[in-house]
């Protein structure tokens, strides 16, 4: 396995929906100062070239701090820029593609609704999952919820990392206790708000309080 449960407490995927005239870089910056410990760069709208730019840049900043940082689907980005790992839905590659093009050091997440696919990933070498979504959401169109019992029997199924993802907030969080995950990802919980610093100290606060509950 190539990631610490630890480094996925606070799990931070960006959105530049929520820039409001601010950099994605100054805003990634603000979060990590709030204690953001693993990094994912979500990208629908920009061309390969700016991409890869945009993502040289975040992984610098995210060096400094010590904080893993994967790219959203994009195998052959994560690839060219040497970055820590990517996470891959149900419909993009299996696991064990993915892991064939990165190698068997990088970090593969990938998303899960059901102990199946849960179990099917682990086994093509996925090294933690996103279970969700958990709450109702606006940040994906097609998002399929996920009860907290599928949660849990997921967290007991598999023996690596699980993170909840998909409407958490900072109220919500607390009813995920005891689903056996070990952090949570998050979009507009953290982008979306005015103080990104104090609501990424905030959220991360709660959810280790929920983790250890």
């Amino acid at each position: 396995m190539n990631v610490d449960k630890k480094d996925l407490l606070l799990y931070a995927v960006t959105d530049r929906h929520w820039l409001n005239g601010r950099t994605l870089y100054s805003v990634v910056k603000e979060s990590l100062d709030g204690g953001v410990t693993f990094l994912q760069l979500r990208e629908k709208e920009l061309d390969e070239a700016h991409f890869l730019e945009e993502a040289k840049e975040l992984q610098k900043l995210c060096k400094e701090y010590k904080v893993p940082f994967i790219i959203n689907d994009n195998v052959d980005i994560a690839l060219a820029m040497n970055a820590d790992g990517v996470h891959v839905g149900q419909s993009d590659m299996e696991a064990g593609d993915v892991r064939e093009k990165l190698g068997p050091d990088k970090i593969i997440g990938v998303s899960a609704q059901t102990v199946e696919q849960a179990l099917l990933a682990e086994k093509h070498g996925a090294d933690y999952l996103g279970v969700g979504a958990v709450f109702p959401t606006g940040s994906k169109a097609d998002a399929v919820e996920v009860p907290h019992e599928t949660v849990k029997a997921i967290c007991e199924a598999v023996s690596i990392p699980v993170i909840a993802i998909g409407g958490i907030t900072q109220e919500n969080v607390k009813e995920l206790a005891g689903s056996g995950i070990c952090g949570i990802a998050v979009i507009s919980a953290v982008y979306a708000q005015k103080n990104i610093k104090k609501a990424a100290e905030d959220l991360k606060e709660a959810t280790k309080r929920m983790v250890e509950a």
